[in-house]
């Protein structure tokens, strides 16, 4: 006889999944940790050589490539992208269901 396993559907944010708390504010400084390494990773930077150009420490560097986030807003890690050459656009819409608003990050392809 097998075991049933219960699944459970995402709701697109893992931090609210996991019930921790400004989850929409921690999704997005992930998003843009992630738009981040990926640039770093494009250039193909070392750590010192990326602190170097975006006025950052190698250990801080360090802790956005690895998601280790406390110490950075969301507008610090906007300022590195937008040092990086890339456009951070925010875009506001009014939700149909009368709701409360989300906060996300959508990366351009």
């Amino acid at each position: 006889m097998s075991e049933k396993i219960k699944i459970t559907r995402s709701s697109g944010n893992v931090f609210a999944d996991l019930g921790l708390p400004n989850a929409d504010e921690r999704l997005a400084k992930a998003d843009l940790a992630i738009a981040i390494k990926r640039e770093l990773d494009a250039r193909k930077w070392t750590q010192a050589q990326a602190a170097e150009y975006l006025f950052l420490t190698q250990p801080q560097v360090s802790k956005i490539r690895n998601g280790k986030l406390e110490e950075f807003s969301r507008d610090t890690l906007q300022k590195i992208l937008r040092n990086l050459g890339i456009d951070v656009e925010i875009s506001l819409h009014k939700r149909e269901d009368g709701g409360i608003g989300t906060l996300r990050v959508l990366q351009a392809g």
